[in-house]
């Protein structure tokens, strides 16, 4: 499964397209780009594999594995970037603004829903993030 993430960077956040089977599927948030420093900072491009992870706190959600420098970055439901993100991906249905979205939720289930059932059936998922 390939999911892709096509963004442009702005000086307050980051807004991107995402792509399934090259179609379109939704949008994602991100915070802006600070040369990847922990916490404050999207991720930079490239190609992850996604996995399967689950919190108290999130649930059901994915990992983004293999990001240089950094760790635990997630793919989990938020609205907005800078309040609700530290490094992480969220997708939602409709861009309100730089960093900024409303119906993550039901997205975020969407998104889920396929990726689980790839890994139900040993598929390996992988994002690609480029601008």
């Amino acid at each position: 499964m390939y999911l892709l993430l096509h963004r442009t960077y702005f000086k307050e956040g980051t807004n991107s397209v995402l792509f399934y089977k090259r179609q379109f599927l939704g949008f994602a948030i991100e915070l802006p780009w600070l040369d990847n420093k922990l916490n404050i900072s999207c991720i930079p491009e490239g190609v992850y594999t996604l996995k399967p992870r689950y919190s108290e706190k999130f649930k059901h959600h994915l990992l983004v594995e293999n990001v240089p420098g950094r760790s635990l970055i997630l793919i989990h439901p938020a609205n907005d970037a800078k309040k609700e993100l530290k490094g992480c991906l969220a997708p939602v249905s409709t861009l309100t603004g730089i960093g900024k979205g409303l119906q993550s939720t039901p997205l975020f289930q969407k998104i889920i829903s396929s990726c689980y059932q790839a890994f139900d059936r040993k598929e390996t998922i992988t994002l690609t993030i480029k601008s």
